[in-house]
């Protein structure tokens, strides 16, 4: 499928900036264009919210990826495990969050994690207050708040990018291990 909004073209500066950050024009960056002001805040928030510190980068990269793989948005997904493989992320289990309650490789907490950020995700949000209190009692207050924000984030991306009909665009083959496709289940979307 190609986005179901015709691409604008960016200004040369930022297509030269893209292409040194990622090796090549995000497409979710080309179809936000059209408004230019809603790109570039896109971009800077999210460049604000990388730069949050208090929640471990892994944590942060599962949640990431659970949710991109519960929305269906392939390039989330695609990109998050690149940006994980570009931390230097452990990427033997970055490349099982899109399967993440049959992989064995994850922590309790990582689990705990990835079943927030999809909890958060559902309609109606399905968070308890177990799930929420104990990952509050291992993460401490500015953790737990900026990881809540974070997921928050995560979700207008995904949202926005599957609607806006943008795939993956292959960040991810440059990574030494394959991405795992997401087990099926109802009312899931499959991560390809």
């Amino acid at each position: 499928m190609a986005p179901r909004i015709p691409k604008a073209e960016l200004p040369a500066e930022l297509t030269r900036n893209m292409i040194d950050q990622l090796g090549a024009v995000p497409e979710n960056v080309e179809v936000l264009w059209h408004s230019p002001q809603v790109a570039r805040d896109n971009l800077e928030f999210g460049s604000k919210v990388g730069a949050w510190d208090a929640a471990d980068a892994s944590l942060k990269s599962f949640a990431h990826m659970a949710v991109a793989a519960l929305v269906g948005c392939g390039w989330c997904l695609d990109v998050g495990y690149f940006q994980a493989h570009n931390a230097q992320l452990d990427l033997a289990k970055a490349s099982q969050v899109p399967r993440w309650r049959e992989a064995e490789v994850f922590t309790p907490l990582e689990r705990d994690v990835m079943e927030y950020a999809e909890a958060m995700s559902s309609t109606p949000l399905t968070v308890t207050d177990e799930l929420y209190a104990g990952l509050l009692g291992r993460l401490g207050p500015a953790a737990m708040t900026e990881l809540t924000a974070f997921i928050a984030f995560v979700n207008l991306a995904t949202r926005a990018n599957v609607a806006n009909g943008v795939e993956s665009q292959g960040f991810s083959s440059a990574c030494e291990i394959p991405l795992a496709a997401r087990a099926s289940r109802s009312g899931a979307a499959s991560a390809s």
